[in-house]
């Protein structure tokens, strides 16, 4: 059974933000319902009078007759996309000890156990999810703004949504992306007093960069490559892309690639979100 409506399902592991993405969807337009048992997701979704309106489920392991394999088979059944949240373990057990609150996997076991146990039995949508958000690194304001970002315009347009990032290396590699894209080979303006203060959005670090002859082959191979994907994705049924450019602190080259390629995709009439991952 399909349905001509937008579907989201949003799950995830517990205290990884999915009652914020459910408040955020809500606020983009969407109806929605949250911790909703899975047997009467058809019955909602085919209520006469609302084909139209975008609606998305919340679901996790508290969710009565929760099955990590049902839920893939009914999404797919409705052409639903699957968004999964996931944040690092200690990230978790912190969020759990700020809050006070229980790990719906933890009633008779440390908070941790819980965790490792719901990431192992989750695993499998991992690979079914349309879209995946690693919230360690943000805040509850930074993952409202980022499904705003994907979502809001996106649903009005129609197109696939493009999330073009910096981060650092030093800091770690983002889990939640397509494609990594290595910078460090630029020349860097860490080294120069002048500009080590500044970032890959002010003027003088850009110049600085494009004087690198390497910078221009790249930036047109990297030009070409995103022209001959994106409209493939988009063919493909593909909703969303991330693309991320990385360099040593995430401050200076791949700050500015991301937003010089940023301008590119937004001339493609893709949707477009960038994000500094690194950068203060």
């Amino acid at each position: 059974m399909t349905s001509p409506r937008k579907i989201i399902f949003v799950t995830g592991l517990s205290g990884a933000g999915i009652s914020t993405t459910l408040k955020a969807l809500e606020d983009c337009g969407f109806e929605v319902f949250d911790n909703f048992p899975l047997s009467q997701v058809n019955n909602i979704v085919n209520e006469k009078g609302y084909e139209g309106h975008p609606i998305a489920f919340g679901f996790d392991s508290r969710t009565r007759a929760f099955d990590p394999d049902n839920l893939n088979k009914i999404a797919s059944d409705l052409k639903a996309d699957i968004l999964y949240l996931s944040a690092t373990n200690v990230e978790l057990q912190r969020r759990f000890s700020e809050t006070r609150r229980k790990h719906p996997l933890a009633q008779d076991r440390t908070v941790m156990d819980g965790i490792i146990h719901e990431r192992k039995w989750l695993e499998s949508l991992i690979s079914f999810a349309t879209l995946t958000i690693d919230t360690t690194d943000l805040s509850v304001h930074d993952l409202k703004h980022l499904i705003e970002s994907n979502f809001a315009d996106h649903l009005a347009s129609k197109k696939m949504a493009v999330t073009i990032m910096s981060f650092g290396f030093k800091h770690g590699v983002p889990r939640e992306v397509d494609m990594v894209l290595d910078v460090r080979f630029l020349k860097n303006p860490h080294w120069d007093q002048d500009l080590k203060p500044l970032s890959g959005q002010d003027e003088a670090v850009q110049d600085y960069i494009e004087t690198d002859d390497n910078f221009m082959p790249f930036y047109r191979k990297i030009t070409d490559l995103v022209d001959f994907l994106l409209p493939n994705y988009t063919a493909e049924g593909k909703s969303y892309f991330t693309i991320a450019f990385g360099c040593t602190g995430g401050k200076h080259r791949s700050v500015y690639l991301a937003e010089k390629l940023s301008r590119h995709v937004q001339a493609m009439d893709y949707h477009v979100t960038t994000r500094h991952r690194d950068l203060r």
